[in-house]
């Protein structure tokens, strides 16, 4: 048998070998491998291979082999907890700063908790033990949740996609974890466990070459807006995408929907009315990362602040891009749209004075398909009851607008703040979710496809960690854009797109994940989404103009 590894072919002389048997020495020299691709799809070391079989390895340092690291980080950390506290009823709540926040509903989380469970952690690690990936037939998996009376990966049964149950075991340990695990707990070797607010955090090594625990600060503004969705969300009984799917199957789907519309209806009238305590206010200015909603946000708020008595007059900041000519370059020597540079500072700076002043401005519309500022006679000029309001990525960054002093400033953050977890162990991804978004507006309003979106994403993120995560703490407010239900409405659009990708493409991997993790979502009809919801910037049939 033949595969290819690094482009090499290699004779194989055992069909029953796995890739760990295969490349031992490898692996043993060079600590950081945790997986591999094999034909574009991310596998467990554990793969037996195939004739005519791509290998390459996944080390920790690339956004799979994180993934996985933390995937056996948080397995490891809840055997530990079953070990120590078997009562107890652990919850991974959501991502901060190369942290994982966790909680315990039904105990009080002590220090002494943390050191006896990191303890335990550490003597699981040491001894290297095996985790192993199990199937079963839907019918052998009733059976095993009737005798086990536990529901850890029980939503799998309720997947019509799947025709089999996987669950991961260590000795008599087991947990169901979305995605591929490393083979054994000695592969965990860089990790924290620290008190944090009511619960603990799981802390993990950043995106250094060194994959060493980054000193982080973790934003309490952030803090704040997650637990209050989470809050609300567990009185709801939606905090489980098996318990959303539930409801749906329940025929309560319109009924989740205008829930979740009507927080965000009332979380924007809260914003509006703090905006308007503020007496000094001419300028509100709006940033979160790509596919937050910026846009239609800021026409809700405007909705919402003319009730206040303030007419709002909006302004995009994508308007006062440079010349394409004059577009900084990142380090492949690809135009970066996400730096600050790209922005016409000077031109913008100017404009804001002037309408802030009682001047008039002439308006510029951006022509991205030429790379230049068009002027079409369209002239703005601010009466004395109206408020400027500005949405892009840069909003926070007081040098965008550095020529307005800070008392005439509010500036919000939002962001697809997903709360909903897959269950109280694997938690949805806020980017993944961004990422879904983006490849349905993409592929509806750009005519970009799947794989332009995906080839894109990494860069984006990278804009994204530089320029906008950075400022969060500026803000007056910050707003969560996700909608509970949204990934069922958003399904339907992007799984078609994402399985035009074949393995035959890098990003293969990428697309398969997203569309097997899609197909857990029941579907949601676009008819339940409000014209003026946010979810419209995506799917269309908004009634707001964009």
């Amino acid at each position: 048998m033949k595969i290819l590894f690094d482009k090499q072919e290699m004779q194989i002389p055992n069909e029953e070998m796995k890739i760990k048997e295969i490349f031992a020495s490898q692996i043993k020299a060079n600590n950081k491998i945790i997986a591999c691709n094999v034909n574009n799809e991310i596998k467990s070391l554990n793969y037996i291979p195939k004739d005519g079989d791509k290998i390459t390895f996944v080390d920790v340092f690339t956004r799979d082999g994180r993934r996985t690291y933390i995937r056996g980080l948080l397995y490891i950390m809840s055997k530990a907890f079953v070990e120590c506290y078997p009562k107890a009823l652990l919850s991974v709540n959501y991502q901060l700063t190369n942290a994982m926040y966790c909680e315990v509903d039904n105990m009080q989380v002590t220090k002494e908790m943390i050191q006896i469970v990191s303890k335990k952690m550490q003597e699981i690690i040491s001894e290297d033990l095996p985790i192993v990936k199990k199937e079963m037939s839907k019918e052998e998996a009733e059976e095993f949740y009737k005798r086990e009376k536990s529901i850890k990966g029980k939503l799998q049964l309720d997947n019509k996609q799947k025709e089999e149950v996987s669950l991961y075991f260590c000795e008599d340990y087991y947990n169901y974890f979305y995605g591929v695990m490393p083979i054994s707990t000695g592969f965990i070797n860089t990790y924290e466990v620290l008190l944090y607010n009511d619960g603990f955090l799981v802390r993990y090594p950043g995106k250094n070459p060194s994959f060493t625990i980054e000193e982080g600060q973790t934003s309490q503004k952030l803090v704040n807006t997650l637990d209050e969705y989470k809050d609300i969300h567990r009185i709801l009984d939606v905090d489980t995408l098996r318990k959303l799917n539930n409801h749906i199957r329940k025929g309560n789907a319109a009924e989740f929907v205008l829930l979740a519309e009507a927080l965000h209806e009332k979380k924007i009238s809260d914003i509006a009315d703090s905006i308007v305590h503020r007496k000094n206010v001419k300028v509100v200015l709006i940033a979160g990362p790509s596919s937050s909603g910026k846009t239609t946000f800021a026409k809700r708020l405007g909705i919402q602040l003319r009730l206040n008595g303030l007419k709002p007059v909006t302004i995009s900041v994508d308007n006062y891009f440079v010349e394409r000519k004059d577009t900084p370059l990142d380090e492949n020597g690809k135009y970066d749209f996400e730096c600050l540079d790209a922005i016409d500072l000077k031109l913008f700076n100017e404009h804001l004075t002037t309408l802030l002043n009682g001047g008039e401005i002439l308006c510029p519309t951006f022509d991205f398909k030429e790379g230049t500022k068009r002027y079409n006679g369209e002239t703005m000029k601010l009466a004395e009851d109206e408020i400027l309001v500005i949405e892009g990525i840069h909003c926070l960054n007081d040098k965008l607008t550095s020529a307005i002093s800070k008392d005439k400033k509010y500036k919000v953050y939002i962001s697809a703040l997903t709360v909903l977890n897959i269950d109280y162990y694997n938690r949805i991804s806020t980017t993944d979710s961004r990422l879904i978004r983006r490849i349905v507006r993409d592929n509806n309003f750009r005519g970009y496809s799947a794989m332009h979106t995906l080839q894109m994403w990494n860069s984006v993120n990278r804009g994204e960690e530089k320029y906008i995560f950075p400022f969060q703490d500026e803000a007056d407010s910050m707003f969560n854009t996700s909608l509970i239900y949204e990934l069922c409405v958003l399904k339907k659009y992007a799984i078609p797109q994402l399985e035009k990708i074949d393995n035959s493409y890098v990003e293969y991997a990428e697309a398969k994940r997203l569309t097997e993790f899609l197909k857990y979502f029941e579907d949601i009809e676009d008819k339940y989404v409000p014209e003026n919801s946010l979810l419209r910037e995506f799917i269309g049939g908004s009634i707001f103009e964009y």
